[in-house]
């Protein structure tokens, strides 16, 4: 950790030590809240919590810079909580075990938190500053980002006085986020009557691993692996061709993690024991050969285990494999507005069967609202023609980019200056709050940027040094620049 703390900008780094030290999963943000709170009013600064317990600390400008616009700072304070099969950790009471690897800080097996933990130290350092010019500032700290948005939806409208909104919650340097896509969760389930295990039957245990996971938004256009389509496609030949039946099945985590590992019980026949290994291994071979660019360190395992005593019904479970296997997974549909950008797509993030309960977990993402409900109604259906109770929550909005932000055009020009290069200004595939605080906030002109991260949401995550450097240059630059109250 010291080796963090001595990084520069010292103020930043230490800063994120601080924040990485207290445990914040999402919708378990009261450590942090505290954290938050006793840090704003150590500095004797307004702090307060809203009805939703977003934490919001007011600091006043700097002297000369008093007529300039009220800028609103804002981070979300839960972080993704992942962590590598052989790795013992509890994130309920442990803090993130940092280490510099080269350029990048890393986590050790975990998630690292720089997502969004970055953009939360970067908005405490400032507040902790006395040399550093700034207009008044509103400091918003979000809960339950990564779960939901449930902070930014219960932000009521009244509460800041901002006219311009720094979003700090992307993960490339050289991007200015102006739009991004909303999402909405699908949720399958049905109960299913569980049978006794045939006679002359043997349990095996199938094992997908070593998927690279990642940002089921951000990533989802790379061609990643899909743990739970790879594991369905498993137990589908094997149900096909061997009368395979399920016992359990444990896939994925996060609605917003590309599953990366899962796991399923199964039994065989006995008299085609033999004739299924070498089928399975033939499909292993062929979805190895299939991943190999993308996945090189896929690995799928059928082993012997011990015989369970109860299997699934076999016309649900037919109907399941089916379900899963019709269900889209991956990019839905391109914009035809913005180059390269993804439009709609879904993550099939969580399987989950066994003692008789089904539950399958989706996250839909769209930066069209219309588009996003169609693709949501195509997963409905074809869970419901399987007999499922499909339901979908969470709701949240798209942010529509404004290419005249006056915002942009003064953040465009000093990325310019400071790097002999343009900033690409782009909408991104990934749920950022600016869309919700914009319903309740319509006139706030807002952007988005941050450091370069990689790998967010899966325990590769990490934050490169040399672009914080960058960043935080930007952001100082940004804070002495923004325009006069008209």
């Amino acid at each position: 950790m010291s080796d963090i703390r001595n990084l520069e900008p010292k103020a930043l780094w230490n800063k994120f030590a601080d924040l990485n030290a207290v445990p914040r999963p999402s919708k378990k943000e009261d450590r942090v809240i505290a954290f938050m709170k006793a840090f704003g009013e150590k500095l004797g600064l307004e702090t307060f919590e809203d009805d939703v317990r977003n934490v919001i600390i007011r600091k006043p400008a700097t002297a000369g810079m008093e007529n300039r616009k009220t800028i609103v700072m804002q981070s979300h304070l839960d972080m993704v909580h992942q962590k590598n099969n052989d790795t013992i950790f509890d994130f309920d009471t442990q803090g993130i075990e940092m280490y510099v690897d080269g350029d990048w800080v890393r986590a050790r097996g975990t998630t690292l938190g720089a997502d969004n933990g970055l953009g939360v130290a970067t908005i405490m350092a400032i507040l902790e500053s006395t040399d550093i010019p700034h207009p008044a500032i509103e400091a918003l700290f979000t809960i339950d980002e990564e779960t939901g948005m449930t902070g930014a939806l219960g932000l009521k409208g009244g509460i800041l006085t901002g006219e311009i909104l720094l979003n700090l919650d992307t993960e490339e340097d050289d991007e200015i986020d102006i739009g991004c896509a909303g999402g909405v969760d699908v949720t399958a389930v049905r109960e299913y009557e569980e049978e006794d295990t045939p006679e002359h039957s043997v349990g095996y245990t199938i094992t997908v691993k070593g998927l690279n996971g990642g940002h089921s938004g951000m990533d989802i256009h790379k061609g990643l692996g899909n743990a739970n389509k790879i594991m369905n496609r498993l137990l589908f030949d094997g149900f096909e061709n061997f009368g395979l039946q399920v016992a359990e099945i444990n896939g994925g985590s996060l609605r917003n993690a590309i599953p990366r590992e899962s796991v399923a019980k199964v039994i065989i026949a006995s008299m085609y024991d033999e004739a299924y290994v070498f089928d399975m291994q033939e499909t292993i071979n062929d979805i190895k050969a299939e991943y190999k660019t993308t996945e090189p360190h896929l690995d799928i395992r059928i082993e012997k285990s011990e015989l369970p005593a109860k299997v699934m019904d076999l016309g649900v479970q037919e109907g399941l494999l089916r379900a899963i296997y019709a269900a889209h997974n991956g990019v839905y549909r391109m914009s035809a507005d913005m180059p390269d950008l993804v439009e709609t797509s879904n993550n099939i993030a969580r399987v989950v069967v066994g003692n008789g309960q089904i539950s399958v977990q989706c996250l839909t993402r769209s930066s069209v609202e219309s588009s996003k409900f169609d693709l949501a109604n195509a997963l409905r259906s074809a869970f419901e023609l399987m007999g499922c109770e499909v339901t979908f929550s969470g709701s949240y909005p798209g942010w529509t980019p404004n290419v005249q932000s006056e915002i942009l055009d003064i953040v465009t020009s000093i990325y310019e200056k400071q790097n002999g290069s343009k900033p690409h200004v782009v909408a991104c595939h990934a749920g950022l709050e600016c869309g919700i605080l914009g319903t309740n906030y319509p006139g706030m002109d807002m952007i988005s940027f941050g450091p370069t991260i990689r790998g967010a949401h899966s325990p590769d995550e990490r934050a490169s040094i040399s672009s914080a450097q960058k960043y935080w240059k930007l952001v100082l630059e940004i804070l002495a620049n923004i325009p006069a109250r008209a």
